[in-house]
């Protein structure tokens, strides 16, 4: 067989994902000075990266947890104090972190080109990078997700469960790829792998956290599991849209509790249909149904969450019309909640109506690409079923 020799999509790749980088700084920039205007609003500019600058006690130069609380997981919390050892005010810490999370971008775009050559433009060049990589630290989980997934389709469990369990201590979500990569080692018959990766996962998770837990004041280390115990329904949750509408959930322990059964629920209902209809389909793509049925059943949507998902677009589900869809309804989503935001404090804006709208209308895309997915990957076996094309574990193979 003849080798491939077109040239590699790397460079290419690593050059649209640094011009959808500055873009993003540049969107974010006017919200570099004081925030007395609305302009963090009006201008779509709020960033979480400046607002916690004072509010965490990052300018005061306080080691989280042990001298003030955080409500972040514990990677999260000492990357903060890391980038604000040489920040000095909210403009340089918001450029530090933007330096910091434009490397982990990078390395995301890397381990895509690898595994999915150019269709890791789908993250280089999605809108939903560029309006969301510098509101908060999710780029951090998402590069160490993404690298897992890497190493993982490698056969290199060990690493992949490392760098899950770093990836939970910044933010919990890619904690749960340990299921569908487990469950795909035990379908090849080796149970072996499948504990390493758990094992290693869990084990580095500890690692990192048990220190803080152990000898942080006043339990400052579960700030973070209290604050999102008690926290109500988030603006962007569908849970919130429930309770304005039809009063119901009534309580933050109801939708606690109907939030986690809906997960449960819609989780094993993806997977046993997907079972049914073709039992060999590749489980370790079950990470994508399982991200996005914990979007959609989950109490909080915070904006940034979306950009857990580009990297299994270009992994699993690399439908063009899909993708633009998403897109296009998380733009809708990003200018209609700072709008609406703007109206609520006086400087106009748009009305909730419209926000609403366009969270429905994420939603109805969201469940296209659950409905796609079990067509694509739980296609019953047939003749036919060689045109299917394959994820990206055959990119690396």
């Amino acid at each position: 067989m003849d080798r491939d020799t077109r040239p590699s999509p790397l460079p290419f790749v690593l050059g649209v994902t640094l011009v959808t980088l500055a873009l993003g700084w540049l969107l974010k920039s006017p919200c570099l000075g004081p925030w007395d205007d609305g302009r963090q609003y009006t201008r779509l500019c709020y960033s979480d990266v400046a607002a916690l600058y004072s509010a965490e006690g990052i300018d005061q130069h306080l080691v989280p947890y042990f001298e003030h609380t955080n409500e972040y997981p514990v990677l999260t919390g000492f990357t903060m104090a890391l980038t604000g050892i040489p920040a000095r005010s909210y403009a340089s810490f918001f450029n530090w972190n933007a330096l910091l999370l434009g490397g982990f971008a990078l390395v995301t775009s890397w381990a895509l080109s690898r595994m999915a050559g150019e269709r890791a433009l789908l993250f280089a060049a999605a809108p939903t990078l560029l309006i969301y990589s510098f509101v908060n630290w999710d780029l951090i989980p998402v590069a160490l997700a993404t690298l897992a997934t890497f190493a993982f389709l490698r056969k290199r469990d060990g690493p992949a469960g490392i760098l899950l369990g770093l990836g939970a201590a910044a933010k919990l979500y890619p904690a749960l790829l340990l299921a569908p990569f487990a469950l795909q080692r035990l379908r090849e018959r080796r149970p072996e792998r499948a504990g390493l990766l758990v094992g290693a996962g869990f084990l580095t998770w500890l690692a990192v956290n048990l220190p803080v837990a152990l000898f942080a004041p006043d339990g400052r280390w579960s700030e973070f599991f209290r604050f999102n115990t008690e926290r109500p329904a988030d603006w962007d949750s569908l849970w919130l849209l429930t309770q304005r509408h039809l009063g119901f959930p009534d309580t933050t322990a109801a939708v606690n509790l109907l939030s986690a059964i809906a997960f449960v629920a819609l989780s094993t209902v993806l997977l046993l249909v997907a079972w049914r209809r073709r039992p060999d389909f590749p489980l370790w793509t079950f990470g994508f149904p399982l991200i996005v049925a914990f979007l959609l059943t989950g109490k909080v949507y915070s904006p940034q969450f979306s950009l857990w998902l580009l990297p299994w677009f270009a992994l699993v589900l690399p439908d063009l019309r899909l993708f633009v869809a998403f897109s296009a309804a998380e733009v809708a989503v990003f200018v209609t909640r700072f709008q609406y935001f703007a109206q609520l404090d006086g400087y106009g804006g748009l009305p909730l109506g419209a926000f609403e709208l366009a969270l429905l209308a994420r939603a109805a895309v969201l469940i296209a690409a659950l409905l796609l997915w079990v067509r694509r990957f739980a296609q019953p076996a047939e003749p036919r079923q060689q045109q299917t094309p394959e994820p990206a574990a055959e990119a690396i193979a």
